[in-house]
């Protein structure tokens, strides 16, 4: 498993977090201070910003799962992936998104861009 693999598979690890001091300690040792996440329904900025959109995500999706759908694609500093929210692993997602997240040379997340390719009907 590649570095950048790794970070992904801690980050979507992250999103799956359900204790607040788990998740904020995480953040702070994945991410680099100030770094960005941007969505087509966010865009905040830091550790306390990412901390407060991943407790929203949990409110938001409770009962259900962020995991890895498909493979993760690397070069430099860079990786892109897909994601998939699912309500036990392996089942037809709910959602799947597509996320590039940028790493600094000390493997810290330094930001994350991310775009939906399904969403849940309303």
């Amino acid at each position: 498993m590649s570095d950048l693999t790794n970070t992904v598979t801690q980050y979507l690890a992250l999103w799956n977090e359900a204790d607040a001091d788990r998740r904020a300690a995480g953040i702070a040792g994945l991410f680099a201070p100030g770094a960005p996440y941007t969505d087509p329904f966010a865009s905040v900025e830091g550790h306390e910003g990412i901390a407060a959109l991943l407790t929203g995500a949990r409110e938001q999706f409770q009962g259900l799962t962020f995991e890895l759908h498909g493979t993760v694609d690397t070069h430099h500093h860079i990786a892109r992936f897909q994601w998939a929210l699912v309500t036990a692993p392996g089942t037809e997602p709910i959602a799947i998104g597509f996320d590039v997240l940028v790493t600094d040379g000390a493997g810290r997340i330094t930001g994350v861009y991310g775009f939906l390719d399904k969403t849940p009907a309303a």
